[in-house]
């Protein structure tokens, strides 16, 4: 598991503790008790030195050959939400552990975050990612071969959202997003027209959970699919009860809890029960076998 370390207790002006984020990285055999095993470096160029600049939701993949990974980067520690350029970037890895960058990816606008990469039932890769400068809405661009990307413009529009994800399951193609409330589910039969799932208010996780950490409505997230079983691991602000996550907030708030709900199809619409106490059990494969 790949994930954004948010940076809880620092005591730092507006959203800084946002940034400044390394990538942190649990080991499972099942999918269920994870066991820390710390943060990804070199990431950054080099000299940089470490934690001094922001990386966010990465996005890993097996092409066939190597480990890719799409990493949201920015410069720095901004203090604010707007006004800094971001951007997403490709690095390569034969074993999960060192990773070297390729390439800063060109896209709709320099403020897109949040990848997300899958081949196709037409056989080209899809990137999916969020367009800050474009309403916060999903953006596509696609790839015969993972080199050349060309943007294809606005997936999912509407109201604002980040995070997109997508898997296959049951026949289907699926994309879920995160609407600050929740998660607005959509699907597809070509991972191209996407048609949303229920009213446009419907969502899944937006009521609490029972667990301590679950208490809040579900944030973005990432599925895996593992031989039928469809997992979706998403995070929690615990005690976070809706104001500004800035200055004065309290570490408290700030604090970030990951959770893991089994998603099921019920007449071909996605649903999940996330106080459902089913043991997880994913199966490793030898390709995802972190290095040490």
């Amino acid at each position: 598991m790949f994930y954004t370390q948010r940076r809880a207790a620092v005591d730092e002006p507006g959203v800084a503790w946002v940034h400044g984020s390394r990538i942190g990285v649990a080991v499972s055999d099942t999918g269920d008790d994870w066991t820390y095993r710390g943060v990804l470096d070199g990431l950054d160029a080099v000299g940089v030195v470490p934690g001094t600049n922001t990386h966010w939701a990465p996005e890993v993949i097996w092409d066939g050959e190597r480990y890719r990974m799409y990493l949201t980067m920015i410069d720095g520690i901004p203090q604010e939400w707007a006004g800094h350029t971001r951007h997403i970037v490709e690095f390569h890895s034969a074993d999960l552990w060192n990773w070297t960058r390729v390439r800063k990816l060109d896209l709709s606008s320099d403020r897109v975050i949040d990848a997300c990469v899958e081949r196709c039932p037409d056989g080209l890769w899809r990137l999916w990612y969020k367009d800050e400068a474009r309403s916060s809405t999903t953006w596509v661009a696609t790839s015969a071969d993972l080199a050349d990307w060309q943007v294809q413009g606005v997936a999912i529009s509407g109201r604002a959202h980040e995070g997109p994800n997508v898997f296959s399951l049951g026949g289907w193609c699926w994309m879920i997003v995160d609407e600050w409330r929740g998660m607005a589910v959509y699907r597809s039969t070509d991972a191209r027209t996407w048609a949303r799932q229920g009213s446009p208010d419907a969502v899944l996780l937006g009521e609490p959970g029972t667990r301590r950490t679950d208490a809040t409505f579900g944030r973005q997230g990432d599925v895996i699919v593992d031989d039928g079983l469809a997992v979706l691991y998403y995070f929690t602000h615990p005690g976070w009860d809706g104001s500004e996550l800035g200055t004065g907030v309290g570490a408290a708030a700030r604090v970030s809890a990951i959770q893991a709900v089994i998603l099921r199809l019920v007449e071909d619409y996605l649903a999940c029960d996330r106080n459902d106490p089913t043991p997880i059990r994913l199966h490793p494969s030898p390709k995802t076998t972190l290095g040490s």
